[in-house]
């Protein structure tokens, strides 16, 4: 079941994955360049589920959907310090969104 969002809300809605677990999907066609939206984080102490690290001492648990985003080397948007999550290709209604979380992971 398709969970969508209301208007003024991301473009986005959370769905089972080909690549992994959950994933987050686009509701309509995404720009590049477009602001998808900014996630709710919490400072984490330590590693876990979905911890983004900005720097190597600095990690934050995403606390909304956009924690569902995940890793492709072809990927479509980007995470920002700024917490804000943008397309940094043209993104197709369906598609799944997601970010490059670097070398240590795999497609």
């Amino acid at each position: 079941m398709k969970k969508q969002y209301k208007k003024n809300n991301p473009p986005v809605y959370v769905e089972q994955s080909a690549i992994h677990g959950k994933g987050l999907f686009a509701s309509r066609d995404i720009k590049k360049g477009e602001l998808i939206g900014a996630f709710k984080y919490k400072q984490a102490k330590k590693d876990g589920p979905y911890v983004l690290w900005v720097e190597e001492n600095k990690g934050y648990t995403v606390l909304d959907d956009f924690k569902y985003i995940n890793h492709n080397n072809k990927a479509n948007a980007a995470y920002y310090d700024d917490f804000t999550v943008m397309a940094i290709k043209k993104i197709k209604k369906g598609d799944e969104i997601t970010h490059y979380y670097g070398e240590d992971w795999g497609d």
